[in-house]
C-alpha cells in the first residue's frame, strides 16, 4: 500500500486562513498526476504554525478528498507524547491509513525516551511511520532503537531524513527487509532506492508530481537507466526548492502552476527574488512551465 512518490503536501492559505478549496483541488491533481499517496500536515504542510483545529481539519479534508484512491499518511508529530497520541487517534478516527510521527524535537529525549514515545503512539492501533530528522529535532534515532521499535506490529516504516544513504542498509539489518523505508531527501532518493527504500515522501513532488511518480515507477521496475534521466531532469529543481526552506520553495512552485497562493505563515517568509528566479528556471528546465 505504501510506496512510490508520496508528496508531503503543502497547506494552501488564503487571506490568512487554510484554503480548503485549493487543498481539495491539489488532492485531485496529485491523484490525476499519478502520486502514489499523500502526506498532509508534515513539516511541508506548515504543521508548526497551524492551530490544532486546523491540523485536524486539514487531515480530515485530505482523507475525504482522496476517498480511498490513494493512501493518506497523516502528520501526527509533536514533542509532547500526549498530544502525539491525540493526533494519531484523530487520524485513525477520520480514516487515515497511517500516521507520520516525528522524533520529539527540542526536549532531546534519550533513546529509551524515543521508545516510550513511539510505543505510546503505536498503541493507538494505527500504522506508524517514524520520521527521523536529526537536523530539525536535534535527536537521532539509532538503527538499533529503530530495530527495537520495528518489533511493534503497528510500527511499519521510517521516513529517513538523515541524508545518509547507508542508513537504509543499516536499518534493513536491524528492522528487517519488510520494514518500509522512505527517503525524505529528494536529491538522494535514487541512491536510497538502490539500497532498499520503497519510495520518497517528497517535497519536490508538490511541484512535479508526475515526474516524481514516473521516477519512482522506473526504479520499482528496476530501470535505473531511465530513473537516472529523471534524476538529471529534476536535480536543478531539487536544488532550487531547497535554497530557502523547502516548503516555501515548493509552495512558490505550486503557485506558478496556478494551484495555490504562495503565502506562508510567519516566521517563514516568501522567497527572495533570486530564489524565485532559480525555481522558475528549474521548472522550465524540467518542462513544467514554458
Amino acid at each position: 500500500m505504501f510506496k512510490g512518490s508520496m508528496p508531503a503536501l503543502v497547506t494552501p492559505f488564503k487571506n490568512g486562513a487554510v484554503d480548503f478549496d485549493a487543498l481539495k483541488h491539489l488532492v485531485e491533481w496529485h491523484i490525476e498526476q499519478g502520486s502514489h499517496g499523500l502526506v498532509p500536515m508534515g513539516t511541508t504542510g506548515e504543521s508548526p504554525t497551524v492551530s490544532h483545529d486546523e491540523h485536524d481539519a486539514v487531515v480530515e479534508a485530505v482523507v475525504k478528498a482522496a476517498a480511498g484512491r490513494v493512501p493518506v499518511i497523516a502528520g501526527a508529530g509533536s514533542n509532547n507524547t500526549a498530544e502525539t497520541v491525540r493526533l494519531v487517534q484523530h487520524a485513525k478516527e477520520v480514516g487515515a491509513d497511517a500516521a507520520l510521527v516525528v522524533t520529539p524535537y527540542y526536549n532531546k529525549p534519550t533513546q529509551r525516551g524515543l521508545i516510550a514515545h513511539f510505543t505510546a503512539a503505536a498503541d493507538c492501533g494505527l500504522p506508524i511511520i517514524i520520521y527521523n530528522i536529526p537536523a530539525r529535532s536535534v535527536i537521532d534515532m539509532t538503527p538499533a532503537t529503530m530495530g527495537t521499535l520495528a518489533k511493534h506490529p503497528m510500527i511499519i516504516g521510517v521516513k529517513d531524513s538523515t541524508a545518509d544513504i547507508a542508513r537504509v542498509s543499516q536499518q534493513r539489518i536491524t528492522c528487517g527487509t519488510d520494514f518500509l523505508q522512505f527517503s525524505a531527501e529528494d536529491a538522494t532518493a535514487l541512491g536510497a532506492h538502490a539500497h532498499g527504500s520503497v519510495g520518497c515522501i517528497s517535497v519536490t513532488a508538490n511541484v512535479a508530481p508526475r515526474l516524481c511518480a514516473e521516477f519512482q515507477n522506473a526504479m520499482a521496475e528496476g530501470d535505473y537507466k531511465t530513473a537516472l534521466t529523471y534524476q538529471d531532469r529534476l536535480m536543478p529543481l531539487h536544488n532550487a526548492i531547497f535554497t530557502e526552506p523547502g516548503l516555501v520553495g515548493a509552495k512558490y512552485g505550486v503557485s506558478l502552476l496556478g494551484k495555490c497562493d504562495e503565502a506562508v505563515r510567519s516566521p517563514l517568509t516568501t522567497l527572495e527574488d533570486s530564489t524565485k528566479a532559480a525555481i522558475k528556471d528549474a521548472m522550465v528546465y524540467a518542462g513544467l512551465i514554458n
